[in-house]
């Protein structure tokens, strides 16, 4: 029994519910057995595409409300929520889990939900029906010996169950500890781990009543270790790291220079003087580019991008273990990448002076920065010069070293400069939004230890990359969905009414608005449920989404009216924090902060599985054959494809949090400039200045008098002096404490010692 048939019938049927009789009789016809049929529904019920309200009935679970599917978000003060993909119709924000019913499953658990009903605003609670897939085999933690046994506490405070380690199963096996990552380990009693940090495979899975049960498979060594930290992220997080031995020898497989076989059928661009340009650091080389002047005066824009696809063929072993990393990940000190070094950095890296396979997407754009004209084909490719974005923009602001030195590119830079911009200006007009906010940079010593923070640099360079990346993304979203071919896009959804109204708010104090008008809202009186369980009364607004419209145009006009303004920093945060996360699916609905009506993932195939499969896509339609992958094959890619991308960010962002707090540890005592980017009943948080840091100031900490949180303008207030403390003031801090275990700094408001007035000398 085929389960895309299968599917597809139950969401003909009334209400998408289908009882096992009534199936049997309706397939029977198609030649479908009774055990084939058995077979098929319990697969769709083991993936969580079909539930059972009462046995012997199915409901498809996408069509349905009163189940949805995701991934546990536990919280370590014991609550949770399940993050639903796609988001479920009527629904605002994630499922919450309340105590209790958040041990069913171990955070990061893909489970099959029951939604009991929805209450005010789209807010719902879940009950776990079941778990569909663990996130966790192992578990990183540090090594605990305890009277009634030893245990491995996680690393990660959201898996709130405690491992039991059994007598017998401490020592890794020298199997395991010889392996890449672990460290030889002297210990021969489980003593010797103590408070270490090690990996425990999990044998036997929490339940209500029981703990988990595992064994230690490898040791990491002490946090404070050097590159331990690294260590803890991937293994925390879940990020592959170690290539099986097939895709190893699979990669070692790949000839390294590309023959004349396979440049048969390809366009040969080799005779231009096309160039890559990125950072200093880089090693894989996805994209290319050339452009020129057309005798009609349009520009002819070429983006060359590596054609992994011939490598990397679906369904093998190296593209099973590209699909389990969903992208490469960036750490200071090394990178994880999603594809053996061979393809990544040699034979599908565009490396100058060698020839190289691509897919190209060849636009003609007009003096509008219209695409008049698009054509997509297979090339070969002969990078003539590996550029860098600091020598690019060095070529384009006049330096007469690097203009001689790149004498025969100069013209080209500079059509590579206007095209830009008149792309950009395109984008403008349609209302794209563009946050030009500082991206910090941190610097690090010899020992992988934060040595110091700057702005990353942006210039012309990086900005012409990114409008051609953003154009050839753009045609190919619209070449595939003109075929009515199933895809993947990259998707940005418009604003929760909600966040719009939140924001609205805090702008108002500035003296700002996004135009949205009067907020359509209404009052309630709710019972809702604290984070501890207990339920309290209490007032809410609730936004109309329905009647609430706002435009990325709106977005971008309030951005162009703070560029340059004290308030720039604080307002362009908080606009972004409004905005959701862009995310991939197989339903184009457009990009909002884009303003684009169809978008992609086109350009970095080398270290993003999705780039990948639109290259499958894309290449499918070239040769004339037919849809490679169906609807329902591309949503489990394109929600997949997501999470791996969360879990590389996140991953990269707390590694970097950590190495702060390292940093800052040294600096207690000290003051600094700081802006308050959030208040609360129990102080404001703030990101100091040129440092990137944050913190918080708790409100029982401010000198002088009692002050209280005003909840309708989100300031505190001192309740004799008046004085106030609001979103975007800017303040002096002290360092008071770095909390280790919490991952937390905490700050008092700096107050300078008044100074002594001089005594006065009397008159003589």
């Amino acid at each position: 029994m085929n389960d895309s048939i299968l599917l597809e019938h139950i969401a003909r049927l009334p209400h998408a519910r289908a009882a096992f009789k009534q199936l049997v009789r309706e397939l029977g016809a198609k030649g479908a057995t009774r055990k084939q049929l058995e077979e098929s529904l319990e697969r769709l019920e083991q993936s969580g595409e079909l539930a059972q309200p009462r046995p012997g009935h199915y409901v498809l679970t996408r069509l349905n409300r009163e189940y949805a599917v995701g991934r546990v978000a536990a919280h370590r003060d014991g609550y949770g929520f399940i993050v639903v993909e796609p988001p479920v119709e009527g629904i605002s924000g994630d499922l919450f889990l309340p105590p209790g019913e958040v041990d069913k499953a171990m955070h990061g658990d893909k489970v099959l939900a029951r939604i009991p009903r929805i209450g005010p605003q789209g807010r719902a609670e879940a009950e776990i029906v079941r778990v569909l897939k663990r996130a966790h085999h192992d578990v990183v933690g540090e090594f605990r010996v305890r009277r009634n046994g030893c245990f491995v506490i996680p690393h990660d405070d959201r898996i709130r169950q405690w491992i039991f380690i059994p007598e017998g199963m401490e020592l890794p096996e020298r199997k395991s500890a010889d392996r890449v990552g672990a460290r030889p380990v002297a210990a021969t009693d489980p003593g010797d781990l103590n408070g270490m940090i090690v990996v425990a495979q999990i044998l036997e899975y929490p339940s209500e009543d029981e703990a988990a049960v595992g064994r230690v498979i490898e040791v990491l060594g002490h946090a404070d270790d050097f590159g331990v930290d690294v260590e803890i992220m991937i293994r925390k997080h879940h990020i592959p790291h170690r290539f099986p031995d097939e895709v190893i020898a699979a990669a070692r497989d790949v000839p390294q220079r590309v023959n004349e076989e396979e440049m048969q059928g390809r366009r040969d661009f080799r005779g231009l003087d096309i160039v890559t340009i990125d950072g200093e650091t880089a090693r894989d080389f996805d994209d290319a580019v050339w452009v020129d002047r057309l005798v009609n005066g349009n520009w002819a824009l070429q983006v060359h991008i590596a054609d992994v696809s011939h490598y990397v063929l679906a369904g093998s072993a190296i593209d099973r273990e590209a699909a389990a990393r969903g992208t490469s990940v960036y750490f200071p000190d090394r990178a994880v990448p999603m594809l053996p070094v061979e393809l990544s950095t040699e034979i599908c890296s565009l490396k100058p002076q060698v020839d190289r396979l691509v897919l190209s997407a060849l636009l003609e754009i007009d003096n509008t920065g219209a695409v008049v004209r698009q054509e997509f084909m297979r090339g070969v490719i002969h990078s003539v010069e590996r550029m860098t974005y600091t020598n690019v923009h060095l070529v384009l602001e006049g330096d007469g070293e690097q203009r001689e030195r790149y004498a025969p590119l100069v013209k080209r830079f500079e059509m590579m400069r206007d095209l830009a911009e008149i792309l950009n200006r395109k984008r403008v007009r349609r209302g794209s939004i563009d946050f030009d906010l500082p991206e910090p940079l941190v610097e690090f010593d010899e020992f992988g230890e934060m040595a110091g923070v700057r702005r990353a640099p942006r210039n012309v360079a990086h900005r012409l990359i990114e409008e051609f990346m953003l154009a050839a993304n753009e045609a190919v979203a619209a070449h595939l969905e003109e075929m009515e071919w199933p895809s993947i896009y990259r998707i940005h959804e418009p604003p929760d009414a909600r966040r719009v109204a939140d924001f609205e708010q805090i702008a108002a104090h500035f003296g700002y608005s996004l135009g949205v008008g009067a907020i359509p809202v209404s009052r309630h009186h709710v019972t809702d449920r604290k984070r501890d369980g207990r339920k309290i009364n209490r007032d809410i607004l609730l936004v109309d989404e329905r009647r609430l419209e706002v435009t990325s145009r709106q977005y971008q006009k309030l951005v162009a009216k703070i560029e340059g303004k004290p308030e720039e920093r604080i307002l362009s945060y908080l606009m972004l924090r409004s905005l959701k996360q862009a995310r991939y699916s197989e339903e184009n609905s457009g990009h909002f902060a884009l303003a684009a009506p169809t978008y992609t993932h086109f350009t970095s195939p080398i270290r993003r599985y999705p780039d990948l499969m639109v290259h499958r896509i894309l290449s499918a339609s070239l040769d004339g054959k037919s849809a490679p992958f169906s609807g329902r094959q591309l949503r489990a890619v394109a929600a997949d494809c997501s999470f791996t991308e969360r879990r590389a960010a996140e991953a990269e962002r707390e590694l970097v949090e950590w190495k702060k707090l390292k940093f800052m540890a040294g600096r207690v005592g000290e003051d600094f400039a700081a802006l308050i980017i959030q208040t609360a009943k129990f102080g404001f948080f703030v990101e100091l200045e040129n440092l990137f840091v944050e913190g918080l100031v708790p409100i029982d900490s401010l000198p002088g008098e009692r002050f209280g949180y005003h909840e309708n303008t989100r300031k505190i207030v001192g309740e004799r002096s008046k004085r106030v403390f609001s979103i975007g003031d800017q303040v002096r801090v002290v360092l008071d404490r770095v909390d280790a275990v919490e991952k937390k700094l905490q700050f008092s408001l700096f107050e300078p010692a008044p100074r002594k007035k001089k005594a006065r000398r009397g008159r003589s």
